[in-house]
C-alpha cells in the first residue's frame, strides 16, 4: 500500500529542506486524517485550500474513477440551480407543471422543486440502492407530505423533469449529456462513467469520478458557481429544510437535528451535534465517499473508498465524520459530550 504518512512526508521535506512550521503542522494533520481513512478502507484523498491542492494521497499511487454512490445526489441540486439561472424552472413551481400525470394527484400535485429535492414532498423514497427508471419513478404512490424521506425516488423524477424541460426546448433528451454540457465540462470535471437505466442516467447514484474530478465540482460550487451557476439560486441548496435541518437541496448540512439516511450511512447526527458550530457542506455516499466544503476555512475535501458493495451488504468499516474532521482540521475538535 503507498500512502502519505506523516514520517515519510517529515522526512522527505526535511531532505529537501523546505520544512516550513505552519506548513509541516498543516500536513501533519492532513497525513492523519490519511491514515484514518486508510485504516477505514479508504483509497483516495485529496484536500484543496483556496482552490490550490496541498494534499493527496492514494492507496495505488495513482488515482482512478470510484463510484460516488450517493454522492451523485449532489449533482441534482446545483443542476436546478443552473436551470433557474436558465429561466427553465423556479424551486418553488409545482412538479406537475411538467409531469402532468402528478396533477390529479392531492399530494404529488402540491409537490414542487424545493420539497421534491428536500425529499419532502411526499414522494416515496423507494429501495436504498436501487433506482427505479424514470417512468418508474414518477409512477412511485405518495405518502403524507412534509416528512423526510430518504431514497432515490425523488432523484430519478427529477431527471425526468429535467429530460421534458430538453425535449420542450428541442434539445436531446439525454440529461447526462446536457449535465456535462451545461456544468461539469465547463467546470474541468472529467466523468469517469456514470451507470444508466433505461438509457438515462442515475441521479441518486450513477457517477464514478477521480478525487480530482470530484473536488473540481466542489470547488467551483465552494466558488459560489464560478459564473456557470448564479450564487443566490445555489445558495439554496445549503438552506435547512423544514422537515429536517441537516439537509438542504440534495446536500448534507450536518448540524444538531439532522436526520440521518438510515442505520447503517455512517452518518451519525449524533456526532454532528459536537462539531461545535463549524459549518461543513457535504456529499455522501455508500461506503463513506465524502465531499466536503468547508467555507470557514476555504477547504474542500474528497474521500473515497472502493467499499460501495460492501456498505450496502452492512460490512462497511466503522467510521466517524467527526473522528477524520478532527484530525484533519485539528483545532475543530467536538466539545466534551
Amino acid at each position: 500500500m503507498i500512502l502519505l504518512t506523516r514520517r515519510r512526508l517529515m522526512t522527505g521535506l526535511a531532505a529537501a529542506g523546505v520544512v516550513a512550521p505552519a506548513r509541516s503542522r498543516a500536513q501533519d494533520r492532513f497525513a492523519a486524517a490519511a491514515d484514518y481513512s486508510a485504516a477505514a478502507g479508504g483509497v483516495s484523498l485529496l484536500v484543496l485550500e483556496r482552490g490550490r491542492e496541498v494534499f493527496r494521497a492514494h492507496r495505488d499511487g495513482a488515482e482512478r474513477p470510484l463510484e460516488l454512490a450517493s454522492g451523485t445526489k449532489s449533482f441534482c441540486g446545483v443542476l436546478a440551480a443552473a436551470l433557474v439561472q436558465d429561466g427553465w424552472l423556479t424551486l418553488d413551481a409545482r412538479c406537475a407543471d411538467t409531469l402532468t400525470e402528478w396533477r390529479d394527484d392531492p399530494v404529488k400535485a402540491q409537490a414542487t422543486i424545493r420539497t421534491l429535492l428536500q425529499l419532502a414532498s411526499g414522494v416515496a423514497g423507494g429501495p436504498i440502492g436501487r433506482p427505479p427508471t424514470y417512468a418508474a419513478a414518477i409512477a412511485f404512490p405518495a405518502e403524507a407530505p412534509g416528512v423526510f424521506r430518504y431514497g432515490p425516488t425523488p432523484f430519478q423524477a427529477f431527471g425526468e423533469i429535467v429530460r421534458r424541460k430538453l425535449v420542450a426546448a428541442g434539445q436531446p433528451d439525454d440529461v447526462l449529456a446536457f449535465l456535462q454540457r451545461r456544468l461539469l465540462d465547463p467546470a474541468g470535471v472529467e466523468v469517469g462513467g456514470w451507470r444508466r437505466q433505461a438509457g438515462q442516467p442515475n441521479l441518486p447514484s450513477g457517477a464514478q469520478l477521480t478525487a480530482t474530478a470530484w473536488a473540481r465540482f466542489g470547488q467551483m460550487v465552494q466558488d459560489g458557481g464560478r459564473g456557470l451557476v448564479d450564487p443566490a439560486a445555489l445558495a439554496a441548496c445549503f438552506a435547512p429544510s423544514p422537515a429536517n435541518p441537516g439537509y438542504g437541496l440534495t446536500w448534507w448540512l450536518p448540524r444538531p437535528g439532522l436526520v440521518p439516511p438510515g442505520p447503517r450511512s455512517g452518518i451519525d447526527a449524533d456526532a454532528f451535534a459536537r462539531l461545535a458550530g463549524l459549518e461543513v457542506r457535504m456529499a455522501a455516499g455508500a461506503g463513506h465517499q465524502r465531499l466536503y466544503l468547508i467555507p470557514e476555512r476555504e477547504l474542500v475535501v474528497v474521500r473515497q473508498s472502493a467499499g460501495v458493495l460492501d456498505a450496502l451488504r452492512g460490512r462497511s468499516p466503522a467510521w466517524s465524520d467527526v473522528e477524520f474532521l478532527r484530525r484533519l482540521l485539528g483545532a475543530a475538535r467536538p466539545a466534551q459530550a
